[in-house]
């Protein structure tokens, strides 16, 4: 992408920012709450009107059958909530053109058996998550939006989806990543981008992020970057 911006009303959210993502990579995108990382997701997806260019796989704006290709877990996972886990599934399964071993798998994968027959409406929070997950992966997408998707899992599911993730990545697929938990982005990501404010403030591989910053983790490396370390002792201090 290139020169993004996102605008709610006077308010802007994404302030031209560039990035590009390459097949069999894992990008991180990390930033604190409000910094724009949701609004750039979406912008990806064509889930909010933006400006700039949008290039999604070489293909062009992300639109119509080209957004085939994706498959998205959103902060807040877009399910219907008034069909069944079951019936959920089959209708993404029938949109993406796949067959019911595929749903099979999906579910074993992340232990949805006994709830089939339940209401979205009325799972759990980290049950809701396996089934966007579920349905994300699908039609296994060439490129994989992930905007903190480890929300409400199990332990067991969470490694799993780190497995399928770095299983997409060796067949060249490209994965996008938003996540506030610092460790998973350290051991996971290729490379990463920290926005704040709606700026790309930094980009670059851990290692390189690490040396740019001076710091010792990525962690302190992110803190650093948004200018938040003095404030943290100062609060911490105050309590």
């Amino acid at each position: 992408m290139s020169n993004l911006r996102v605008r709610y009303g006077q308010k802007v959210a994404v302030d031209g920012i560039s990035f590009q993502i390459m097949p069999g990579e894992i990008y991180g995108l990390l930033g604190p709450n409000g910094a724009g990382k949701s609004s750039t997701i979406k912008a990806i997806v064509n889930l909010v009107e933006y400006e700039g260019e949008v290039d999604l796989l070489g293909m062009g704006r992300p639109r119509g059958k080209l957004l085939n290709e994706v498959g998205a877990v959103l902060e807040t996972p877009a399910v219907l909530e008034s069909l069944t886990v079951k019936e959920f599934l089959e209708l993404v399964a029938s949109i993406r053109g796949v067959g019911g071993d595929r749903i099979d798998a999906l579910v074993q994968a992340f232990g949805l058996n006994e709830y089939l027959g339940a209401y979205i409406a009325t799972l759990s929070q980290g049950n809701r998550q396996k089934v966007a997950i579920a349905s994300a992966l699908m039609h296994r997408p060439r490129l994989l939006i992930l905007d903190e998707p480890f929300n409400a899992l199990d332990v067991k599911s969470a490694r799993i989806l780190k497995e399928v993730v770095q299983n997409h990545r060796r067949d060249g697929g490209a994965v996008l990543f938003s996540t506030h938990v610092m460790e998973i982005a350290e051991r996971t990501c290729d490379r990463i981008g920290i926005l704040n404010e709606g700026k790309l403030i930094m980009e670059g591989t851990t290692k390189s992020i690490l040396e740019q910053a001076r710091a010792g983790s990525l962690e302190e490396a992110f803190l650093r970057a948004i200018h938040a370390e003095e404030e943290i002792r100062e609060l911490a201090e105050a309590l």
